[in-house]
This record gives C-alpha cells, structure tokens and sequence, in this order.
C-alpha cells in the first residue's frame, strides 16, 4: 500500500509519515516548505521520498498525484495560524489552501479512485453549550475563518471522493512544530506566574497516537466522519497546570476568562468530541491526555 502524505513539515504529517516507515510502508511526503524543515537528520522520515508541494496549484496536484499513483492520500497541509486568518489580506490564501486546494486533492482522488483521509477541526461547530458533538452532527456554524475554510474543505471531499475518512482533531501537540505545550514550558523558564483561560474545554491530542489510529484506520473501509482525540477533558488552565506538574516546574497558574485574554479569532468554549463511533467501528480509543502527557514530555526531555 503506498501513502501519500500532504504537510509532512508539520506535527501530525510528521508523525504519520514515521509510523508509516516503522511498519514498512510505502510513503511519499509533501509540504510545500523546502524538505523536512526542522527534522532531525536521524528521523526515519528523512528517508522516505519527498516532494515539493503547492497544494493551490491545481495542475500541480493533479499532475503529481497521477504521477506517484498512492493508494491512499492523508492529507494534512492546512493554514492553522487560527488568528493571523482574520486579517482581510489572508483571508484569500486561507481559503486557496484549506477549501481550493483540499478540492484539488479531493478531484484528484477520485480520478484515481483511491482512499482519502482529510484532517479537520472542532472548529467547524459553534463551540456552545456543553454537550459532545458527534461526528455525523449537521450543525455547522464555524465562528472563524479557520473553521468556516475547513468546513468547506469537509464538503469538497464529501462531494469528490468516495472512500474517504474525515478525521476532526482538536488541540494537537506532536514533536515537530509548536504547541501549547511548548509555549508552557518555555513561558515558564522566564515567569513564575501565568494566567490560562480556564472556560474553553476539549481533550489534547498527542500526534504519535493520532498517527497510529489512522494508518489502522485507513486499512480499513469503514469510511465516514470521526473525532479522534485522547481520552479526558480539561481546559487549557488544567492543561497548563498539569503540564508544569508532570514537567516538575513550580510556576503557578490562574485561571481568567476569554474576555480577559481577547484574541481575533473567537474560540469554541465547548470542544468536547463524541468519539464512541470509533469504537462501534472496532477501533481501540486513544490513551488518555495525561498519559500522553507524560509520554511526549520524555519524548523531547523533559
């Protein structure tokens, strides 16, 4: 089986593109920055094939999909800088990277009718009440340009492609690339005190485990909408606060409200994910986010 695996540059494409070398598969990484940008020479991922990749170039997609011919296309490239999207200047490159250029892929998928996962967000809903949303929940009001472009992107594969897995993630932290972890490790060299908002609930998702989940899902055809996130909730100040925890760093932490720390892009208060269609597809839930805390914590030395 031969992968194909769009914003290998980032922390999940990253991730993925060495699972996939671990269990021997075939696969082929694209970004559209020059190749594996600030991975470590030693990375398996360094030794599978690479190609530069501008996913808004139409007949560049096509041209090199067909070319390669994968099996399976996961595609993770996206505009993620959630509120540098608002500015009016960017509003256009955002949507040609997460709508168009998700299209393109989508188009190209279904020529090749091969399978396709696509990454996208929690996000795409209004974020409001408390109840988890479920994958196949219809009640899409994005309340940014970030989420309102992945949306769109949900549908071109919906429209396009058959085989496809739409996976929705939230809080992501991996080895490759910045995170919130990272910048609470690195707020904390410097401060002893920190304020975190403290009403916006989901679950972090550890990339290395999310990576695994979908190399098992893709060989299968139980195709449709997922969450897949770790197990637990907290909110970014009990995120905070266990980070420095596990990490033995004594920084104290308060907790403030979204008003108190405005930022362009209005986020979702209630990113709780309804994961239970992962298990009735016979898929082993991720371990919880404290695990997986700990874990990626050794990971990068800490």
């Amino acid at each position: 089986m031969k992968f194909f695996v769009t914003g290998v540059n980032g922390q999940l494409g990253h991730d993925i593109m060495n699972e996939l070398s671990s269990r021997s598969y075939e696969g082929i990484g694209s970004d559209i920055a020059p190749k594996y940008s600030g991975i470590q020479d030693d990375s398996p991922v360094t030794k599978m094939p690479y190609i530069s990749l501008d996913i808004t170039d139409k007949e560049a997609v096509t041209r090199i999909l067909k070319e390669t011919a994968p099996d399976v296309v996961v595609h993770c490239a996206a505009w993620t800088a959630v509120d540098l999207a608002e500015d009016a200047d960017k509003q256009e490159t955002v949507r040609k990277i997460n709508a168009a250029g998700t299209q393109y892929i989508a188009s190209a998928c279904k020529e090749l009718d091969c399978k396709m996962i696509y990454l996208s967000t929690d996000y795409v809903f209004d974020g409001q009440g408390t109840t988890p949303w479920k994958p196949d929940c219809k009640d899409y009001k994005p309340l940014n340009v970030y989420g309102q472009t992945k949306y769109e992107g949900e549908l071109a594969i919906e429209e396009h492609v058959k085989k496809f897995f739409t996976v929705r993630i939230a809080w992501v932290f991996g080895v490759n690339g910045k995170n919130f972890i990272k910048t609470m490790l690195n707020l904390g060299k410097t401060h002893d005190h920190l304020t975190v908002v403290n009403d916006q609930t989901g679950s972090p998702t550890y990339t290395y485990d999310l990576a695994r989940l979908l190399v098992d899902m893709i060989q299968t055809d139980k195709y449709g909408r997922y969450h897949a996130t770790n197990e637990g909730l907290c909110t970014w100040y009990e995120f905070a606060c266990e980070i420095f925890k596990q990490a033995g760093m004594n920084v104290s932490v308060a907790p403030v409200s979204s008003d108190e720390y405005p930022a362009k892009a209005k986020r979702p208060s209630n990113s709780r994910m309804d994961k239970s269609k992962l298990t009735a597809n016979g898929f082993t839930p991720l371990p919880t986010w404290q695990d997986a805390l700990s874990r990626y914590l050794k990971e990068i030395d800490y």
